[in-house]
């Protein structure tokens, strides 16, 4: 007695095909999963034995053999429990066999209860890659799983209601489409901070060309602050963008049954404790880390010379590829790692190096010490650097509102708009993005912008890496101004965020 049922794995974020095969023979009692599962797999075999036996069906006793294939893959997860339970049911006739167009997701409680798992949307996406057409899931995944915009999905409570389904040929009812809804207002505004008109300026560059920034400045001038006001003018996420996103987080577990989607971009701030699996990925089982978790979104340093050197230098190839690979013993996984890193910091150890009242207590030495906790190579990475002064008395005292960030945002999202024009929407490119093809053919300068980029090369000693980033900073100012081209005003605005020594 032989019977095939369909599931999916996942591997990173990237979900897969999965046949389980079940072989019920003559013999001694015995019950044997096959196929490169770990742990949580290999547990299934008691939770489906109470599962069956709690919903009113009788559990085979002879030699049960199942097979998670392609065998040489690793299996890992509880989502195996409801294909492994209904592969034995169907080998042994306690129900009817499903079709060849159905895959069933789900882990089973002892009482037969269907839990949610986490990862159906990649999951779900891999179904409408492989040709499905229906996918049986938990009843809290489903709306999740409908993001995939592909097979039926059809919400499962219980394993007697899946069984007395197929037995009694009474199709189960499909979940609708999840529709999100309208989004709230932001709650942090740019309205709320006085003054910083230049670093506001800055600040709304990077979110239209979602380019790397590093605000330096003494504390309490308002780094945190406008950082933290940065998601209120970011560009609204495509359905594209909003979908990567959404994979990650539901890998993670961190989707619930009423926000199944993520719909704003994501504003990941962790400790300058983290580890180096926390912000990069990792683990024993890889996990997306706090950069994966920042994709399409901002990834905020607070006090980045606090944070240990290596763990920083670990962001260097991520931030230049948009990716991460982990290797492990196990295999390889990546996940996407877009982000826009925003970074704010001291000018020294006490914070006041360089303040007209002159009360820095640190020595040059100190200083030096204190600045060099930040590689140049990650410092070459960085698009814009900003200086934020302290703010004045009068500054704080005057009653005048200042810009709002929907009118930021307005603008930012009319410079998004020309980007993905010209770069083609469904491809999420934006200018700090451009590789030297596009940067060959959409920053081409006349010759007092040339002029004066090759004066800023020779005097500033600037690297090739920055002379590209200068000109994808350009790219986006012009951007906002609506130029086609690229002008000399363009360009100067743009080195001067490549000229503040550290």
């Amino acid at each position: 007695m032989i019977c095939s049922v369909h599931t999916l794995g996942i591997q990173g974020i990237q979900g897969s095909k999965v046949t389980v095969e079940c072989y019920i023979s003559n013999g001694l009692p015995n019950f044997d999963i096959v196929g490169l599962p770990d742990a949580a797999v290999k547990e299934a075999r008691e939770r489906v034995r109470a599962a069956a036996k709690n919903s009113g069906m009788r559990f085979p006793t002879g030699r049960i053999t199942v097979n998670l294939a392609p065998a040489n893959l690793k299996k890992g997860g509880t989502h195996y429990d409801l294909p492994i339970l209904l592969s034995i049911m169907c080998a042994c006739g306690a129900i009817r066999r499903p079709d060849s167009g159905s895959a069933f997701i789900g882990e089973v409680a002892l009482d037969g209860t269907i839990r949610p798992v986490n990862g159906v949307l990649p999951m779900a996406i891999a179904a409408k890659r492989a040709g499905f057409d229906r996918v049986y899931v938990p009843v809290e995944n489903a709306p999740e799983a409908t993001l995939a915009r592909g097979p039926s999905i059809i919400p499962v409570q219980t394993v007697a209601q899946l069984a007395a389904s197929f037995n009694e040929n009474q199709p189960l009812p499909e979940e609708p489409m999840w529709m999100p809804e309208k989004q709230a207002a932001p709650v942090l505004d740019f309205k709320d901070v006085v003054g910083q008109e230049n670093v506001k300026r800055a600040m709304e560059i990077a979110a239209a060309g979602s380019h790397n920034i590093l605000l330096i400045g003494p504390p309490g001038s308002g780094k945190s602050m406008l950082s933290k006001r940065l998601p209120s003018i970011l560009p609204e996420m495509t359905w594209n963008e909003a979908l990567q996103v959404t994979q990650v987080y539901s890998v993670l577990g961190m989707l619930s049954a009423k926000s199944p989607m993520v719909s704003q971009r994501p504003f990941r701030s962790p400790h300058h404790t983290i580890s180096n699996a926390g912000l990069i990925g990792g683990g024993t089982n890889p996990r997306p880390g706090e950069i994966s978790m920042a994709h399409k979104g901002v990834l905020f340093l607070d006090e980045l010379p606090e944070f240990k050197k290596d763990t920083l230098d670990l962001m260097r190839q991520p931030l230049e590829d948009g990716v991460v690979s982990i290797a492990r013993v196990s295999g390889s996984v990546t996940y996407p790692a877009e982000f826009m890193l925003v970074c704010a910091m001291n000018p020294c150890k006490c914070g006041w190096y360089g303040d007209p009242s002159g009360r820095c207590t640190c020595s040059q030495n100190a200083i030096e010490n204190y600045r060099s906790r930040i590689s140049g190579p990650l410092l070459d990475r960085i698009d814009m650097i900003v200086e934020v002064p302290a703010v004045h008395y009068e500054d704080l005292r005057r009653r005048q509102e200042a810009e709002p960030s929907r009118d930021v945002r307005q603008r930012v999202n009319d410079a998004r708009k020309i980007q993905h024009r010209r770069f083609g929407e469904a491809s999420g490119m934006c200018n700090a993005r451009m590789g030297p093809t596009q940067l060959r053919y959409y920053c081409v300068l006349d010759e007092e912008s040339d002029q004066l980029m090759k004066n800023a090369f020779e005097v500033f000693g600037l690297t090739a890496r920055s002379y590209d980033r200068i000109l994808r900073v350009a790219r986006t100012i012009a951007d906002l101004a609506g130029s086609e081209h690229i002008r000399a005003e363009h360009i100067a605005e743009a080195i001067q965020y490549r000229t503040v020594n550290l």
